[in-house]
Protein backbone atom coordinates (compact mmCIF):
# COMPACT_ATOMS: atom_id res chain seq x y z
CA UNK A 1 0.00 0.00 0.00
CA UNK A 2 1.72 3.50 -1.18
CA UNK A 3 1.06 6.28 0.35
CA UNK A 4 -1.58 8.16 -1.96
CA UNK A 5 -3.76 4.81 -1.53
CA UNK A 6 -3.14 5.18 2.62
CA UNK A 7 -4.84 9.09 2.14
CA UNK A 8 -7.63 7.88 0.13
CA UNK A 9 -8.30 4.57 2.36
CA UNK A 10 -8.16 7.04 5.82
CA UNK A 11 -9.30 10.35 4.47
CA UNK A 12 -12.03 11.12 6.96
CA UNK A 13 -9.65 10.34 9.90
CA UNK A 14 -7.11 12.31 8.51
CA UNK A 15 -9.83 15.15 8.47
CA UNK A 16 -10.09 14.75 12.09
CA UNK A 17 -6.16 15.23 12.82
CA UNK A 18 -5.49 17.69 10.08
CA UNK A 19 -8.01 20.00 11.90
CA UNK A 20 -5.39 21.00 14.11
CA UNK A 21 -3.08 21.91 11.82
CA UNK A 22 -5.40 24.58 10.51
CA UNK A 23 -7.63 22.98 8.60
CA UNK A 24 -10.80 22.59 10.25
CA UNK A 25 -12.88 25.31 8.25
CA UNK A 26 -12.38 22.87 4.91
CA UNK A 27 -13.19 19.28 6.39
CA UNK A 28 -16.35 17.35 7.04
CA UNK A 29 -16.00 13.78 8.80
CA UNK A 30 -19.34 12.73 7.38
CA UNK A 31 -18.73 11.72 3.80
CA UNK A 32 -16.71 8.09 3.68
CA UNK A 33 -15.69 6.59 6.05
CA UNK A 34 -19.06 6.50 8.01
CA UNK A 35 -20.84 4.33 5.18
CA UNK A 36 -17.49 2.12 5.31
CA UNK A 37 -19.21 0.16 7.65
CA UNK A 38 -21.50 -1.99 5.58
CA UNK A 39 -24.53 -3.39 6.76
CA UNK A 40 -23.41 -6.87 5.51
CA UNK A 41 -20.43 -7.42 7.56
CA UNK A 42 -20.01 -10.88 8.06
CA UNK A 43 -18.92 -10.32 11.84
CA UNK A 44 -20.63 -8.66 14.20
CA UNK A 45 -18.86 -9.28 17.36
CA UNK A 46 -20.79 -6.66 19.60
CA UNK A 47 -24.23 -7.52 19.56
CA UNK A 48 -25.58 -6.92 22.93
CA UNK A 49 -23.37 -3.16 22.97
CA UNK A 50 -25.26 -0.62 25.30
CA UNK A 51 -24.06 2.26 23.65
CA UNK A 52 -26.33 4.45 21.43
CA UNK A 53 -25.97 3.45 17.47
CA UNK A 54 -24.30 6.10 15.62
CA UNK A 55 -26.64 8.69 13.36
CA UNK A 56 -24.42 9.56 10.60
CA UNK A 57 -26.14 12.62 10.28
CA UNK A 58 -25.71 13.70 14.31
CA UNK A 59 -21.66 13.51 13.44
CA UNK A 60 -20.40 17.16 13.61
CA UNK A 61 -17.06 18.26 11.63
CA UNK A 62 -14.37 18.93 14.09
CA UNK A 63 -14.22 22.37 15.36
CA UNK A 64 -11.42 24.31 16.99
CA UNK A 65 -13.53 25.65 19.95
CA UNK A 66 -15.55 22.36 20.13
CA UNK A 67 -15.91 22.10 23.97
CA UNK A 68 -13.51 19.72 25.86
CA UNK A 69 -15.69 16.69 27.71
CA UNK A 70 -15.93 17.09 31.85
CA UNK A 71 -13.35 15.83 33.59
CA UNK A 72 -15.97 14.22 36.19
CA UNK A 73 -18.26 12.14 33.43
CA UNK A 74 -14.77 11.06 31.65
CA UNK A 75 -13.99 9.25 35.25
CA UNK A 76 -17.47 7.74 35.32
CA UNK A 77 -16.88 6.14 32.15
CA UNK A 78 -13.41 4.76 33.41
CA UNK A 79 -15.06 3.56 36.67
CA UNK A 80 -17.54 2.25 34.48
CA UNK A 81 -14.81 -0.13 32.71
CA UNK A 82 -12.81 -0.94 35.98
CA UNK A 83 -16.23 -2.32 37.78
CA UNK A 84 -17.13 -4.60 34.73
CA UNK A 85 -17.52 -8.06 35.92
CA UNK A 86 -16.31 -8.86 32.22
CA UNK A 87 -12.98 -7.90 32.74
CA UNK A 88 -13.65 -10.03 35.97
CA UNK A 89 -10.02 -9.06 38.69
CA UNK A 90 -8.37 -7.72 36.06
CA UNK A 91 -6.87 -4.35 36.27
CA UNK A 92 -7.96 -1.11 34.30
CA UNK A 93 -5.51 1.33 33.36
CA UNK A 94 -7.10 4.43 31.37
CA UNK A 95 -5.45 7.94 30.26
CA UNK A 96 -7.58 10.17 28.06
CA UNK A 97 -5.84 12.79 27.27
CA UNK A 98 -7.47 16.25 25.24
CA UNK A 99 -4.99 17.33 22.30
CA UNK A 100 -5.79 20.72 21.88
CA UNK A 101 -4.37 21.46 25.51
CA UNK A 102 -2.51 18.45 26.96
CA UNK A 103 -4.68 18.50 29.73
CA UNK A 104 -5.33 15.25 31.18
CA UNK A 105 -8.93 14.84 31.15
CA UNK A 106 -9.21 11.28 33.08
CA UNK A 107 -6.36 8.92 35.32
CA UNK A 108 -7.47 5.57 36.43
CA UNK A 109 -4.43 3.56 37.23
CA UNK A 110 -2.90 6.04 34.71
CA UNK A 111 0.75 5.67 35.56
CA UNK A 112 0.84 2.29 36.79
CA UNK A 113 2.71 -0.28 34.67
CA UNK A 114 0.80 -2.73 33.06
CA UNK A 115 1.26 -5.13 29.88
CA UNK A 116 0.30 -3.26 27.30
CA UNK A 117 -0.14 -6.23 24.54
CA UNK A 118 0.33 -4.63 21.27
CA UNK A 119 0.14 -1.40 21.99
CA UNK A 120 3.73 -1.66 22.78
CA UNK A 121 3.98 -1.03 18.96
CA UNK A 122 3.12 2.53 19.32
CA UNK A 123 6.67 2.76 21.11
CA UNK A 124 8.45 1.68 18.72
CA UNK A 125 6.51 3.28 15.92
CA UNK A 126 7.49 7.04 17.52
CA UNK A 127 11.35 6.23 17.95
CA UNK A 128 11.31 4.83 14.25
CA UNK A 129 9.81 7.84 12.73
CA UNK A 130 11.37 9.99 15.29
CA UNK A 131 15.31 8.27 14.48
CA UNK A 132 15.29 7.39 11.12
CA UNK A 133 13.05 9.63 9.91
CA UNK A 134 9.62 8.65 7.88
CA UNK A 135 11.14 8.29 4.18
CA UNK A 136 13.93 6.13 5.52
CA UNK A 137 14.63 3.08 3.09
CA UNK A 138 16.45 -0.11 3.53
CA UNK A 139 18.30 -1.43 0.82
CA UNK A 140 18.72 -5.18 -0.11
CA UNK A 141 22.30 -5.78 -1.89
CA UNK A 142 23.91 -8.55 -3.74
CA UNK A 143 28.13 -8.08 -3.79
CA UNK A 144 30.71 -9.88 -5.64
CA UNK A 145 34.08 -11.95 -4.33
CA UNK A 146 35.46 -13.75 -6.27
CA UNK A 147 33.14 -16.27 -7.49
CA UNK A 148 31.06 -16.15 -4.84
CA UNK A 149 28.17 -14.09 -4.64
CA UNK A 150 26.74 -12.60 -1.31
CA UNK A 151 23.06 -11.74 -0.91
CA UNK A 152 23.07 -9.02 2.13
CA UNK A 153 20.01 -8.65 4.43
CA UNK A 154 19.66 -4.76 4.95
CA UNK A 155 15.83 -4.99 6.97
CA UNK A 156 13.51 -5.84 4.26
CA UNK A 157 11.06 -8.31 5.43
CA UNK A 158 8.29 -7.47 2.58
CA UNK A 159 10.45 -8.62 -0.41
CA UNK A 160 8.58 -9.86 -3.57
CA UNK A 161 9.51 -13.49 -4.50
CA UNK A 162 10.10 -12.12 -8.13
CA UNK A 163 9.04 -8.64 -9.42
CA UNK A 164 9.03 -5.57 -7.23
CA UNK A 165 6.20 -2.86 -7.41
CA UNK A 166 7.02 0.53 -7.13
CA UNK A 167 3.62 1.34 -6.35
CA UNK A 168 3.18 -1.42 -3.93
CA UNK A 169 4.34 -1.47 0.20
CA UNK A 170 4.82 -4.99 0.08
CA UNK A 171 6.81 -6.12 -2.51
CA UNK A 172 8.15 -2.82 -3.30
CA UNK A 173 11.86 -4.54 -3.57
CA UNK A 174 11.82 -8.11 -5.89
CA UNK A 175 14.33 -10.54 -5.03
CA UNK A 176 14.16 -11.49 -9.09
CA UNK A 177 14.93 -8.08 -10.02
CA UNK A 178 17.62 -8.05 -8.19
CA UNK A 179 19.17 -11.25 -8.87
CA UNK A 180 18.74 -10.14 -12.19
CA UNK A 181 20.34 -6.95 -12.19
CA UNK A 182 23.46 -9.01 -10.89
CA UNK A 183 23.43 -11.69 -13.59
CA UNK A 184 23.23 -8.69 -15.64
CA UNK A 185 26.52 -7.41 -14.06
CA UNK A 186 28.25 -10.82 -13.48
CA UNK A 187 28.16 -11.41 -17.23
CA UNK A 188 29.45 -8.27 -18.34
CA UNK A 189 32.40 -9.35 -15.69
CA UNK A 190 32.85 -12.50 -17.54
CA UNK A 191 31.31 -14.16 -14.99
CA UNK A 192 28.96 -17.26 -15.71
CA UNK A 193 29.70 -19.80 -12.98
CA UNK A 194 29.48 -18.78 -9.00
CA UNK A 195 28.39 -19.69 -5.45
CA UNK A 196 25.77 -17.68 -3.08
CA UNK A 197 26.23 -17.25 0.48
CA UNK A 198 24.31 -15.17 2.72
CA UNK A 199 24.37 -12.21 4.35
CA UNK A 200 21.90 -11.93 7.96
CA UNK A 201 24.71 -10.52 10.50
CA UNK A 202 23.28 -7.05 10.22
CA UNK A 203 20.88 -8.83 13.49
CA UNK A 204 22.51 -10.27 16.21
CA UNK A 205 21.67 -12.74 18.85
CA UNK A 206 18.46 -14.94 19.20
CA UNK A 207 15.85 -14.81 16.77
CA UNK A 208 13.39 -15.95 19.25
CA UNK A 209 12.68 -14.00 22.60
CA UNK A 210 12.81 -15.92 25.42
CA UNK A 211 10.27 -13.74 27.02
CA UNK A 212 7.40 -14.96 24.91
CA UNK A 213 5.28 -18.10 25.98
CA UNK A 214 5.64 -21.47 24.17
CA UNK A 215 3.24 -21.63 21.01
CA UNK A 216 3.67 -18.13 20.33
CA UNK A 217 5.70 -19.35 17.02
CA UNK A 218 2.25 -19.19 15.37
CA UNK A 219 2.16 -15.33 15.85
CA UNK A 220 5.95 -13.94 15.23
CA UNK A 221 8.28 -15.29 12.54
CA UNK A 222 12.26 -15.34 13.37
CA UNK A 223 13.67 -12.08 13.45
CA UNK A 224 16.18 -12.40 10.65
CA UNK A 225 17.43 -8.97 8.36
CA UNK A 226 15.37 -10.57 4.88
CA UNK A 227 12.36 -12.52 3.64
CA UNK A 228 10.02 -12.87 1.51
CA UNK A 229 6.72 -11.60 2.38
CA UNK A 230 5.96 -11.97 5.96
CA UNK A 231 2.67 -10.90 5.36
CA UNK A 232 1.76 -14.13 3.27
CA UNK A 233 2.06 -16.57 6.08
CA UNK A 234 -1.32 -17.13 7.67
CA UNK A 235 -0.71 -17.38 11.96
CA UNK A 236 1.15 -20.72 12.61
CA UNK A 237 3.19 -20.99 9.08
CA UNK A 238 6.03 -19.05 9.50
CA UNK A 239 9.54 -20.62 7.81
CA UNK A 240 12.11 -21.73 10.63
CA UNK A 241 14.63 -20.15 8.45
CA UNK A 242 12.58 -17.52 6.44
CA UNK A 243 16.73 -15.55 5.31
CA UNK A 244 17.78 -18.98 4.03
CA UNK A 245 14.84 -19.07 2.23
CA UNK A 246 15.43 -15.74 0.64
CA UNK A 247 18.21 -16.53 -0.21
CA UNK A 248 17.24 -19.96 -1.95
CA UNK A 249 15.14 -18.16 -3.83
CA UNK A 250 17.47 -15.45 -4.91
CA UNK A 251 20.05 -18.57 -6.24
CA UNK A 252 17.06 -20.19 -8.40
CA UNK A 253 16.66 -16.79 -10.35
CA UNK A 254 20.42 -16.18 -10.63
CA UNK A 255 20.17 -19.42 -12.28
CA UNK A 256 17.08 -18.40 -14.12
CA UNK A 257 18.99 -15.51 -15.42
CA UNK A 258 21.76 -17.94 -17.05
CA UNK A 259 24.29 -17.89 -13.95
CA UNK A 260 25.43 -21.11 -13.15
CA UNK A 261 25.19 -21.54 -9.55
CA UNK A 262 27.43 -24.62 -7.75
CA UNK A 263 26.32 -25.98 -4.27
CA UNK A 264 24.49 -25.13 -1.56
CA UNK A 265 23.42 -21.76 -0.16
CA UNK A 266 26.11 -20.74 2.74
CA UNK A 267 25.92 -18.41 5.61
CA UNK A 268 28.97 -16.01 5.73
CA UNK A 269 29.29 -12.66 5.84
CA UNK A 270 30.15 -10.46 2.68
CA UNK A 271 33.76 -10.58 1.91
CA UNK A 272 35.72 -7.20 2.75
CA UNK A 273 36.83 -5.42 -0.49
CA UNK A 274 33.07 -7.12 -2.19
CA UNK A 275 32.19 -5.09 -5.02
CA UNK A 276 28.43 -4.54 -5.37
CA UNK A 277 26.26 -5.79 -8.24
CA UNK A 278 22.75 -4.85 -7.52
CA UNK A 279 20.58 -3.27 -5.17
CA UNK A 280 16.44 -3.43 -4.26
CA UNK A 281 15.20 -1.08 -1.86
CA UNK A 282 12.10 -0.98 -0.12
CA UNK A 283 8.87 1.32 0.39
CA UNK A 284 9.45 4.32 2.99
CA UNK A 285 9.53 3.97 6.43
CA UNK A 286 5.84 5.75 7.11
CA UNK A 287 4.67 3.50 4.22
CA UNK A 288 5.85 0.23 6.05
CA UNK A 289 4.32 1.52 9.17
CA UNK A 290 1.08 1.60 8.20
CA UNK A 291 0.83 -2.06 7.19
CA UNK A 292 2.97 -3.57 10.17
CA UNK A 293 0.54 -1.57 12.87
CA UNK A 294 -2.90 -1.91 11.19
CA UNK A 295 -2.17 -5.62 10.91
CA UNK A 296 -0.34 -5.67 14.37
CA UNK A 297 2.31 -7.65 12.38
CA UNK A 298 4.83 -8.81 14.93
CA UNK A 299 7.66 -9.46 12.73
CA UNK A 300 7.57 -6.41 10.98
CA UNK A 301 7.41 -4.56 14.47
CA UNK A 302 10.31 -6.38 15.99
CA UNK A 303 12.64 -5.44 12.73
CA UNK A 304 11.87 -2.10 13.45
CA UNK A 305 13.03 -2.44 16.61
CA UNK A 306 16.33 -3.38 15.34
CA UNK A 307 16.59 -0.69 12.94
CA UNK A 308 16.06 1.73 15.52
CA UNK A 309 19.09 0.12 17.82
CA UNK A 310 20.94 0.50 15.01
CA UNK A 311 20.87 3.89 13.86
CA UNK A 312 21.34 4.83 17.78
CA UNK A 313 24.60 2.77 18.32
CA UNK A 314 22.95 -0.39 20.04
CA UNK A 315 23.35 -4.18 19.67
CA UNK A 316 20.66 -4.52 16.69
CA UNK A 317 19.08 -7.85 19.30
CA UNK A 318 16.20 -7.77 21.64
CA UNK A 319 17.64 -5.60 24.70
CA UNK A 320 19.64 -3.36 21.74
CA UNK A 321 16.14 -2.82 20.55
CA UNK A 322 14.77 -1.60 23.89
CA UNK A 323 17.08 0.14 24.81
CA UNK A 324 17.23 1.81 21.71
CA UNK A 325 13.64 2.74 21.73
CA UNK A 326 13.66 3.83 25.21
CA UNK A 327 16.34 6.11 24.95
CA UNK A 328 14.55 7.85 21.95
CA UNK A 329 11.69 8.08 23.77
CA UNK A 330 13.63 9.88 26.95
CA UNK A 331 15.17 12.36 24.46
CA UNK A 332 12.10 13.39 23.07
CA UNK A 333 10.94 14.63 26.29
CA UNK A 334 8.85 11.27 27.63
CA UNK A 335 8.36 10.10 30.91
CA UNK A 336 9.88 6.65 30.79
CA UNK A 337 10.02 5.78 34.24
CA UNK A 338 8.32 2.85 35.16
CA UNK A 339 8.58 1.35 31.81
CA UNK A 340 9.64 -2.49 31.13
CA UNK A 341 10.40 -3.47 27.61
CA UNK A 342 11.28 -7.46 27.00
CA UNK A 343 10.25 -6.82 23.02
CA UNK A 344 9.42 -4.66 20.69
CA UNK A 345 6.07 -6.21 19.38
CA UNK A 346 4.54 -6.51 22.66
CA UNK A 347 3.72 -10.37 23.03
CA UNK A 348 5.95 -10.60 26.53
CA UNK A 349 4.06 -10.59 29.31
CA UNK A 350 7.15 -8.86 31.08
CA UNK A 351 6.36 -5.85 29.13
CA UNK A 352 4.88 -3.21 31.49
CA UNK A 353 4.07 0.59 30.03
CA UNK A 354 1.75 3.03 31.57
CA UNK A 355 -1.48 3.95 29.76
CA UNK A 356 -0.48 7.77 30.61
CA UNK A 357 2.59 7.34 28.57
CA UNK A 358 1.00 6.00 25.38
CA UNK A 359 -1.77 8.52 25.34
CA UNK A 360 0.54 11.23 25.62
CA UNK A 361 2.49 10.09 22.80
CA UNK A 362 -0.84 9.63 20.55
CA UNK A 363 -1.38 12.80 21.74
CA UNK A 364 1.53 14.89 20.89
CA UNK A 365 1.54 12.94 17.70
CA UNK A 366 -2.27 14.38 17.18
CA UNK A 367 -1.64 17.77 18.17
CA UNK A 368 -0.09 20.58 16.54
CA UNK A 369 3.90 19.79 17.36
CA UNK A 370 3.77 16.20 15.67
CA UNK A 371 4.79 17.48 12.24
CA UNK A 372 5.79 14.29 10.43
CA UNK A 373 6.28 11.91 12.83
CA UNK A 374 2.93 12.21 14.30
CA UNK A 375 0.76 12.68 11.21
CA UNK A 376 2.85 8.81 10.11
CA UNK A 377 2.01 7.66 13.55
CA UNK A 378 -1.77 8.41 13.51
CA UNK A 379 -2.06 7.81 9.29
CA UNK A 380 -0.82 4.38 10.14
CA UNK A 381 -3.12 3.32 13.35
CA UNK A 382 -6.97 1.32 12.64
CA UNK A 383 -9.51 3.07 11.50
CA UNK A 384 -13.10 1.63 13.71
CA UNK A 385 -15.36 -0.17 11.83
CA UNK A 386 -12.55 0.44 7.96
CA UNK A 387 -9.47 -1.58 8.68
CA UNK A 388 -6.71 -3.31 10.40
CA UNK A 389 -7.68 -5.03 13.47
CA UNK A 390 -10.29 -2.79 14.00
CA UNK A 391 -11.94 -3.13 10.45
CA UNK A 392 -14.77 -5.42 12.60
CA UNK A 393 -15.43 -3.21 15.95
CA UNK A 394 -17.56 -0.74 16.35
CA UNK A 395 -19.64 -1.87 13.79
CA UNK A 396 -22.92 0.05 13.75
CA UNK A 397 -22.36 1.98 17.30
CA UNK A 398 -20.33 5.32 18.10
CA UNK A 399 -16.67 4.91 17.34
CA UNK A 400 -17.21 3.61 13.33
CA UNK A 401 -14.97 6.10 11.71
CA UNK A 402 -13.85 8.17 14.25
CA UNK A 403 -11.93 6.46 16.41
CA UNK A 404 -8.20 5.61 15.14
CA UNK A 405 -6.23 3.32 17.21
CA UNK A 406 -3.84 0.11 18.37
CA UNK A 407 -4.96 -2.46 19.07
CA UNK A 408 -3.79 -5.08 21.75
CA UNK A 409 -4.43 -8.66 22.55
CA UNK A 410 -3.01 -11.11 24.40
CA UNK A 411 -4.49 -14.89 26.59
CA UNK A 412 -4.51 -12.58 30.40
CA UNK A 413 -4.80 -8.27 28.53
CA UNK A 414 -5.99 -6.42 26.15
CA UNK A 415 -5.49 -2.84 25.26
CA UNK A 416 -6.46 0.41 22.87
CA UNK A 417 -4.64 3.12 22.15
CA UNK A 418 -4.97 5.97 20.00
CA UNK A 419 -7.24 9.21 19.33
CA UNK A 420 -11.46 9.32 19.49
CA UNK A 421 -13.30 12.21 18.45
CA UNK A 422 -16.36 13.39 20.24
CA UNK A 423 -20.07 14.13 19.52
CA UNK A 424 -18.82 17.55 20.30
CA UNK A 425 -16.24 17.52 17.80
CA UNK A 426 -13.21 17.46 20.37
CA UNK A 427 -9.99 15.47 19.76
CA UNK A 428 -8.99 12.82 22.49
CA UNK A 429 -5.84 10.77 22.75
CA UNK A 430 -6.85 7.72 25.05
CA UNK A 431 -4.70 4.75 26.10
CA UNK A 432 -6.69 1.47 27.74
CA UNK A 433 -5.40 -1.63 29.32
CA UNK A 434 -6.99 -4.53 30.68
CA UNK A 435 -4.75 -6.82 32.68
CA UNK A 436 -4.76 -9.81 34.30
CA UNK A 437 -7.83 -11.42 33.18
CA UNK A 438 -8.54 -15.29 32.70
CA UNK A 439 -7.58 -16.88 30.29
CA UNK A 440 -10.21 -17.19 27.76
CA UNK A 441 -11.46 -13.49 28.77
CA UNK A 442 -10.56 -11.76 26.16
CA UNK A 443 -13.48 -10.99 24.09
CA UNK A 444 -14.91 -9.97 26.70
CA UNK A 445 -12.49 -7.64 27.99
CA UNK A 446 -12.61 -6.08 24.15
CA UNK A 447 -16.65 -5.47 25.04
CA UNK A 448 -15.53 -3.86 28.35
CA UNK A 449 -13.31 -1.71 26.76
CA UNK A 450 -15.71 -0.98 23.57
CA UNK A 451 -18.96 -0.75 25.58
CA UNK A 452 -17.99 1.14 28.57
CA UNK A 453 -15.06 3.68 27.63
CA UNK A 454 -14.55 4.11 24.06
CA UNK A 455 -17.87 4.35 22.12
CA UNK A 456 -19.42 6.28 25.31
CA UNK A 457 -16.46 8.68 24.21
CA UNK A 458 -16.92 8.80 20.73
CA UNK A 459 -20.79 9.55 21.62
CA UNK A 460 -20.12 12.21 24.06
CA UNK A 461 -21.81 14.92 23.94
CA UNK A 462 -19.99 15.95 27.47
CA UNK A 463 -18.58 19.01 26.81
CA UNK A 464 -18.45 21.71 29.78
Amino acid sequence: MHKAQIAALTAATLVVVGAYYGLADTLDLVPGVLTASPVDYAVQPFPSASASAQDPDAVSALAADAPAPEAGELAALANALAADERIGDATAGVSIVDVASGEELADLNAGSALTPASSNKVLVAWAALSLLGADHTVDTTAVLAGSTVTLVGGGDVLLAEDEGDPDATVGHAGLGDLARGAAEQLKEQGVTSVTVALDDTLFTGATWNDAWADGNEAWVAPIQPLMVDVTAYSSGTYPTDPALDAAQTFADHLRDAGITVTGTVTRAAAADGATELARVTSAPLADILSVSLKASDNTMTEVEGRLVALAAGEEADFDGATRAVLARLRDDGFDISGVTLRDSCGLALGDKVPARLLAQIIARAAGDDGGTVGRSLITALPVGGLDGTLDDRFIGIAGAGTVRAKTGSLDTAASLTGTVVTKDGRLLAFSVIVDGFEEGGLYSARLAIDDDLVSPLADCGCGG
